[in-house]
């Protein structure tokens, strides 16, 4: 469980409403957020757009998995992986060289994640259910 601020993209001024709106770690975002009806309500409350809701909620998910913090989800995210479920099924050569690649043009992270931990990342999600419907 990260605090809400880990989330890339989410600002200390976002990060407040959250707050207001009783949301402050990602496992309180996915309880909130999991569902349609419950983004739609947090947007509500929050007056953020409910699409950004979603996107956030989708990092949250994807950051359960073991070694993928805030600045990885949004990598992977550029590179097309949005959820747990296409994470489970890339292939690991592949996809480091994806991140390898799109991170040479935008620098997105300080750090690359190296083959193996792309595995590690594949694997694990294989046993973590999605909980963002």
């Amino acid at each position: 469980m990260a605090r809400i601020d880990e989330i890339a993209g989410i600002d200390p001024r976002l990060a407040t409403r959250l707050r207001k709106a009783g949301v402050r770690t990602t496992e309180s975002l996915l309880k909130r957020a999991g569902t349609k009806a419950g983004r739609e309500q947090l947007a509500v409350e929050t007056a953020l757009d409910s699409d950004q809701v979603m996107r956030w909620a989708l990092r949250a998910d994807i950051m359960r998995v073991k070694g993928v913090g805030g600045e990885y989800a949004v990598l992977l995210e550029a590179c097309g992986v949005t959820t747990i479920r296409d994470l489970r099924r890339r292939n690991p050569t592949a996809l480091t060289a994806k991140l390898t690649d799109h991170n040479g043009r935008k620098q997105m992270v300080r750090r690359l994640p190296t083959e193996n931990m792309v595995t590690a990342w594949i694997e694990g999600a294989a046993d973590i259910e999605p909980l963002v419907r």
